[in-house]
């Protein structure tokens, strides 16, 4: 597969759902850190908030009008872009239509879904054409799943090539969700059979991988010395995620098995959360329940500047092969907004700018953007590093 020259289009990034939440921290983050000549575009279905953003942001940026239930509008959006940036969901609900318009339009494409049901789908709808067109379709860059990505592909290159590989993510953080992240979050609790349906069915159209292992089953409660906390497994699609990168490149060896746990310092702490996720899991199965729920923090709600600018995340790595032990950190600021819109920005100027691997269909962080997007994010204050080996 040759990628398709799109220099061409009107624009270099297209970024969609511009004025919620996340959207203007990102818009805000690329009208700041934009290299010079960058095209650019917001994004969204109701113009009058589109150009009142345009007129904060007081730069030479684009105004592009279209709903998410017109396919029609998403096809002329995907065909402006070289690379569409999409911060709409929940993704399962509002995302398909945009990624089949940039599958067939050869755009890569961007977003910051958490949801596996919705990444499945795209996989079994959309790659194939993907692959066609040169498209690529990179899914979680933001919080999921970037630090823990491209965190698990910088522990493994601390590592021996050609040997079986572990490696563990243990996650802390100090921070708040927004309405828009909540509401993804009560959605797929609810949807726990389409979830696993999706999961089937992308088993099914999977190649299976020949010669070599990648896997990432759910550890078990522990104490995890390694890190001196309360291990608890996480029910994210990060580590799914990890599996996939592992899976297309062998430098993560023969035999990879990666692990992710929340680490929390008390025992009591630890019970706490489990008991209160699985009470909202619980909940989310009723809809009186998952509206009550989802009132309570509304779509477009958010934590303030105050509170961002106080919050942290730190994402703590062990990896294990060919008789040698690593300890690596990923860390950074508020990770579920402005890290965010930083992670999700540099990944769509990296698509659109950096030298990078030929890859087209879906893909992860790792896979299309790995060294080129960790040193960006690097140059923009996040911190990776070996904090120790042996």
């Amino acid at each position: 597969m040759t990628r398709p020259n799109r220099t061409d289009r009107p624009y270099d990034i297209v970024l969609y759902g511009a004025t919620g939440f996340v959207g203007v921290l990102t818009a805000e983050y690329l009208d700041a850190h934009a290299p010079e000549g960058l095209r650019w575009a917001i994004a969204g279905r109701n113009r009058d908030r589109l150009q009142q953003l345009r007129e904060r942001l007081g730069g030479d940026v684009g105004v592009l009008q279209a709903d998410g239930s017109d396919p029609a509008a998403l096809r002329e959006l995907a065909e402006h872009a070289r690379v569409v940036a999409t911060t709409v969901g929940p993704y399962v609900t509002y995302g398909e239509e945009l990624v089949a318009a940039c599958a067939e339009a050869g755009t890569d494409y961007t977003d910051l879904s958490g949801e596996p049901e919705f990444v499945d789908l795209t996989y079994v709808r959309h790659d194939a054409r993907a692959r066609e067109t040169g498209a690529r379709l990179v899914h979680a860059c933001g919080f999921d799943s970037i630090p823990h990505d491209l965190g698990a592909y910088f522990t493994v290159r601390q590592l021996p090539e050609g040997v079986p590989l572990t490696v563990d993510g243990f996650v802390t953080a100090n921070a708040m969700f927004s309405g828009g992240t909540f509401a993804s979050a009560l959605n797929q609790m609810a949807r726990g059979r389409q979830l696993a349906a999706a999961a089937r069915d992308r088993n099914r159209h999977e190649p299976r991988l020949v010669g070599r292992r990648a896997s990432a089953p759910t550890g078990a409660p522990r104490f995890a010395g390694e890190v001196g906390a309360w291990a608890v497994p996480l029910p994210t699609i990060d580590a799914q995620i990890v599996r996939r990168s592992a899976r297309a490149l062998e430098r993560y060896g023969p035999d990879f098995r990666y692990r992710e746990y929340a680490a929390v310092r008390h025992l009591p702490v630890a019970l706490g959360g489990v008991a209160f996720v699985g009470a909202i899991a619980a909940a989310a199965q009723l809809p009186v329940a998952r509206r009550w729920l989802s009132s309570r923090l509304e779509p477009g709600d958010g934590p303030g500047p105050e509170k961002r600018a106080k919050s942290w995340f730190s994402v703590r790595f062990v990896g294990e092969g060919g008789g040698r032990r690593v300890f690596t950190e990923v860390a950074g600021g508020d990770p579920g907004y402005g890290e965010t819109a930083k992670m999700f920005a540099e990944s769509a100027l990296c698509l659109a700018f950096d030298d990078l691997p030929p890859t087209s269909g879906q893909v992860t962080t790792a896979v299309a953007m790995g060294d080129a997007l960790t040193e960006r994010l690097r140059t923009a204050g996040i911190t990776f590093r070996v904090a120790a080996s042996r």
